[in-house]
């Protein structure tokens, strides 16, 4: 039976969804509406809505089962609709990180919950989820993680969480939102030759600012979509949050439903925003104009082509991350590599981001490549993106790294630096021991 406070609360709101009928929706709205059983909603109404997916990993997901506790529950709303990966500090690196894991992998043997993913199956969760077909188009996801947005690449309406939130959606299956004003990324043109998603994301977030579209749905259309892959969108996706974004979503084209179609995901549910939806800004963007770029520290909106690059000696590479640890990333880095070395003094740590990536990335020659070119190759993790392990930063130390943040302190310690970049720029710089351009190592 449904709390009372859940319809008092449902009273309360109700007479606002009025207002909202027969407006005009963007994809954001139209699949908020759906979930919350309304015909329309509009930019800053409170909804409560249905979930297909409710996401932790091994640093989230223990605070989340000591709320879930509170709560008295006996079992969860669907043991088939809740994952939780061990991605951030797996394999464990220390008895705090063993003590999170264990809680989690407990808890999901007593709810009986189907994916649960841990070492030897898991891989970062914001790359497994989309290869396990976990989310589909249509889908509303929570995630307590604020990366959770990557699944907007797939159709979906995908958002990060606080662990609370997640405790109340694995008990009750629905979650709270005030819908999100919109911003409308226009994409003409197609992208030259190692320039990747990541250069796209991290143009328009220097042009936005890392608070340029708070709390809106970053939607992105138009004709420059076919020119971006399944990675370029789950990259580009991934980092809405950075430009403060409540979610980032594509419009659903052939290329997703190939993808979907490949990796088993349900049966799509497609919502194309109307003609005539509301967004608060339109920002147009020519793929074609679109140079190998580069986020200083310590913000991504800190972005620069390499016309305003000077010579910055670097000491590490890392290239992986829920962000761009994906075969075609680890392909791109790899015609790089090939045939060069490592500078000297410089760490190129390569982390395939799931079991299935690795495993391909051995049988194409991938692995061969980078070892032979002085890199090491680290099993699936999230590792050193967040400071946590594989590759933590010293005092002075400069690293560039496909990862989406580069705060003070994200890698290591507060006097490090963090350069972020594409898989090629990355490998560019690897192999020049500085910043450098994909585009000059490989005489474009």
């Amino acid at each position: 039976m449904e709390p009372a406070v859940s319809r008092q609360l449902k009273a309360l709101f109700h007479n606002h969804t009025k207002e909202a009928d027969k407006m005009s929706m963007t994809m954001t709205q139209k699949i908020l509406a759906a979930h919350a059983g309304l015909d329309s909603v509009q930019a800053g109404q409170l909804i409560l809505a249905d979930l297909d997916l409710v996401l932790g990993n091994d640093i989230t997901s223990p605070v989340a089962i000591k709320e879930f506790a509170k709560l008295g529950m006996d079992s969860v709303f669907d043991k088939n609709k809740i994952t939780m990966i061990m991605d951030h500090f797996a394999p464990n690196k220390d008895i705090k990180a063993a003590e999170q894991c264990k809680m989690c992998r407990d808890f999901c043997g007593e709810k009986d919950i189907t994916h649960f993913y841990d070492v030897g199956e898991m891989g970062i969760e914001h790359a497994l989820i989309p290869e396990k077909g976990l989310a589909t188009a249509g889908d509303l996801v929570i995630g307590a993680d604020s990366h959770t947005c990557t699944y907007g690449a797939l159709g979906a309406f995908s958002t990060g969480v606080g662990s609370t939130d997640m405790a109340c959606g694995m008990a009750s299956g629905k979650a709270w939102f005030k819908v999100p004003a919109a911003m409308k990324i226009e994409l003409t043109g197609s992208l030259r030759k190692y320039v990747s998603g990541k250069d796209v994301i991290l143009h328009i977030i220097g042009r936005t600012g890392v608070d340029g579209a708070l709390y809106r749905s970053m939607e992105f259309t138009g004709d420059g979509l076919a020119s971006l892959s399944m990675a370029d969108r789950l990259c580009i996706a991934n980092m809405a949050i950075e430009a403060g974004a409540k979610n980032g979503i594509f419009e659903v084209d052939e290329i997703t439903l190939a993808y979907l179609k490949e990796h088993g995901a349900a049966e799509p549910k497609v919502y194309k925003a109307d003609a005539d939806a509301v967004y608060e800004e339109v920002l147009t963007v020519d793929l074609s104009q679109i140079e190998p770029t580069v986020a200083f520290p310590h913000l991504p909106e800190n972005a620069r082509t390499f016309g305003e690059i000077g010579d910055i000696k670097i000491n590490q590479v890392v290239i992986g991350s829920c962000t761009n640890g994906r075969l075609e990333d680890l392909i791109a880095a790899a015609e790089i590599f090939k045939g060069r070395k490592v500078a000297k003094g410089v760490r190129a740590i390569i982390i395939p981001a799931t079991q299935k990536i690795y495993l391909d990335a051995m049988e194409i020659g991938l692995l061969k490549t980078f070892i032979e070119s002085g890199a090491v190759v680290s099993t699936p993790t999230c590792g050193p993106c967040l400071g946590g392990h594989m590759g933590i930063l010293a005092a002075g130390e400069r690293a560039v790294t496909t990862t989406n943040r580069n705060f003070v302190g994200r890698m290591g310690h507060v006097d490090s630096e963090v350069y972020l970049a594409s898989p090629a720029t990355a490998a560019a710089c690897a192999v020049t021991g500085k910043i450098t351009s994909p585009w000059e190592v490989m005489g474009v």
